[in-house]
């Protein structure tokens, strides 16, 4: 049997995390009021099917849907297969598509904690030109996240620093707010706050702030100076975990100058 008290505090944490009321939740999942509070409270007993149609009405990840399920005495539903594994073949192979079609436009593929697993020419390039130390992506374990705030990486090829920075760290607040102080996205923040001389506004989540859907990036170093934009996109609705959380971040020309050099031959 699972804990009650358990489910029911995951229940509400991710309530809370998604900024749902009780009565916004019961309206999206077709659940009354009453039940979810009961479910919280520990006096009710969700089954199977009521923690699966709460999860997906509070869009909580798949990995966390597996954690909820367990915490109610139930098998996870969401398998969690291996990229590099051989029953993900086409799934490599859809993706290496999509980058290489995504080019001269830059494109690369992260995984929960930003890692870069697939990356097209094009960002190879623009690594290649504003990246100031090479052996740094390596040492960063290929993170595009810590890239940005390492100085012997990106960091001081990127005119806006500040305007960027602060998109992600935005953006890693809400998603360490919704895994918990114990998940992949807190221990990564951790280690990003730990870079110096930043701006204290960025240690502190604010849970009023919007996503950005495009973020501006001003790149120079030496006599290359680009402008770009760039968006995240995920894959759909799969099934598993691994999947789940793969998203591909894309690089626009944001003028004529920076179009031109994506154009440009690629070594």
């Amino acid at each position: 049997m699972g804990n009650t008290g358990a489910v029911g505090e995951l229940l509400r944490h991710w309530r809370t995390a998604r900024g749902k009321s009780q009565l916004d939740l019961s309206v999206d999942a077709e659940v009354s009021t009453r039940h979810i509070s009961f479910i919280e409270n520990g006096k009710t007993t969700p089954s199977r099917e009521m923690l699966l149609v709460l999860a997906s009405a509070l869009d909580v990840p798949l990995r966390e849907r597996n954690t909820l399920l367990l915490s109610g005495g139930f098998a996870p539903v969401y398998r969690e297969t291996s990229f590099d594994a051989p029953e993900m073949a086409h799934v490599r192979a859809a993706i290496d598509c999509i980058l290489e079609q995504t080019e001269p436009n830059g494109a690369v593929l992260l995984d929960r904690e930003w890692r870069a697993l697939r990356m097209n020419r094009t960002i190879g390039r623009l690594l290649q030109t504003f990246v100031a130390d090479p052996s740094s992506i390596a040492e960063l374990g290929a993170n595009i996240m810590l890239g940005v705030f390492e100085r012997r990486a990106l960091r001081d090829s990127i005119v806006n620093f500040e305007e960027v920075a602060g998109s992600m760290i935005t953006r890693l607040h809400r998603e360490a707010t919704a895994e918990g102080p114990d998940g992949a996205a807190q221990r990564l923040l951790d280690r990003v706050l730990a870079y110096p001389q930043l701006p204290k506004k960025f240690h502190a989540a604010d849970p009023s702030a919007q996503l950005d859907l495009l973020i501006p990036v001003h790149l120079r170093k030496g006599d290359v100076e680009l402008r770009l934009f760039t968006t995240l996109t995920t894959l759909g609705t799969p099934l598993d975990v691994t999947l789940d959380e793969l998203r591909i971040e894309s690089y626009y020309p944001a003028d004529d100058a920076t179009a031109k050099w994506l154009r440009g031959p690629v070594s």
